[in-house]
């Protein structure tokens, strides 16, 4: 095995000097950005394994060793290039996002092993760059992508909090609200919220086609195992989410999996938001397993009297994600018929 080599600073990127199979592939290439984060790495796992040559951009060259963990030697040697490309360049990103057809962003601000940023101890200070990130790379796809397409991933706090108990449906036309999450200090839902809608602007402006995916609390690789470190800052307000029927999960691996059905489905029309998950937690037993998971104990069981009502086994939610089981369903189709 050939070790990466690390080019010269100006060129800003690591590639394989041996890398020989991408001639064989008939697919287009994309990006993805923030390969060190933990989603990020498992949506390269997916676009590998469905044949896309592809190039990952990290934010400092230091951020190569917890890429290297999170996907492995013989995948990174699989890669086309890693480009060291921060989301506040928009000069940088543009030189990275030249000749590929899409480009993948899940995220703007990640911590290694992908802790997501969002804590107390940032106090909501940042929404605003998480913003200024997904503004830079829509900016960079509509200059320098060889096809202006996106698909970005925003959260399924962005849709769920209204305040009191959610009575409509929610769904990709619901959004949450901005000053309810300040309010309560809901500093992961504000900035995957505002970001979002700050991509759907810009993206009008650079005429870049825009998908959206907004998943729920990630699970490695199966429920109750959900990823701690991105987990946490999620489920701020867990109780009030389980109480409400809007606590939803999914496995990375299927979540990777629907970034990249629904950009291949954006060849047949796909288009606007996503709600991602796979189950909604309703059950007292399931909470408990989650919170156990997590090593949090009573973090969303804590009052369960309140929560779940004497002779109210289960939880009734509102939350539809039919749109995505659609285009999933015909995806599955599609392949099956091509086989």
């Amino acid at each position: 095995m050939v070790p990466l080599a690390l080019k010269q600073k100006q060129e800003s990127c690591f590639t394989n000097p041996n890398n020989c199979i991408l001639s064989a592939r008939k697919r287009d290439l994309v990006c993805v950005t923030s390969g060190n984060s933990y989603l990020d790495s498992h949506i390269v796992k997916e676009l590998q394994a469905h044949g896309y040559p592809v190039r990952v951009t990290i934010q400092n060259q230091v951020d190569f060793e917890d890429m290297r963990e999170l996907i492995g030697d013989e995948r990174i040697n699989q890669l086309e290039s890693v480009v060291v490309a921060n989301v506040g360049d928009v000069d940088g990103l543009c030189d990275a996002f030249r000749g590929c057809h899409a480009i993948f962003h899940p995220s703007s601000f990640v911590d290694p092993h992908g802790v997501s940023g969002y804590s107390v101890r940032t106090n909501g200070t940042l929404v605003p760059l998480e913003a200024e990130g997904v503004t830079n790379v829509i900016e960079a796809s509509g200059r320098a992508a060889y096809e202006k397409r996106c698909i970005f991933t925003s959260s399924l706090l962005s849709s769920i909090w209204k305040g009191g108990n959610v009575e409509r449906v929610v769904d990709e036309t619901s959004w949450s609200d901005e000053g309810f999450c300040r309010e309560n200090k809901l500093w992961l839902a504000l900035g995957k919220t505002i970001a979002e809608k700050v991509a759907w602007r810009k993206s009008k402006e650079m005429k870049v086609e825009l998908v959206t995916l907004c998943p729920g609390v990630i699970m490695a690789p199966s429920f109750p195992n959900a990823h701690k470190e991105t987990s946490v800052p999620y489920l701020k307000g867990g109780q009030s989410m389980l109480q409400q029927g809007i606590l939803a999960t999914g496995d990375v691996k299927n979540v990777a999996e629907a970034h990249v059905y629904v950009y291949e489905a954006m060849d047949n029309g796909a288009s606007g938001r996503y709600l991602c998950f796979e189950r909604v937690v309703r059950r007292l037993e399931e909470a408990i397993e989650l919170e156990n998971g997590l090593h949090m104990h009573g973090l969303l069981s804590g009052r369960r009297q309140e929560v779940f009502p004497e002779g109210n086994e289960e939880i009734r939610s509102n939350l539809d994600n039919s749109k995505l089981a659609k285009l999933i369903l015909q995806a599955s189709r599609r392949s099956s018929c091509k086989q």
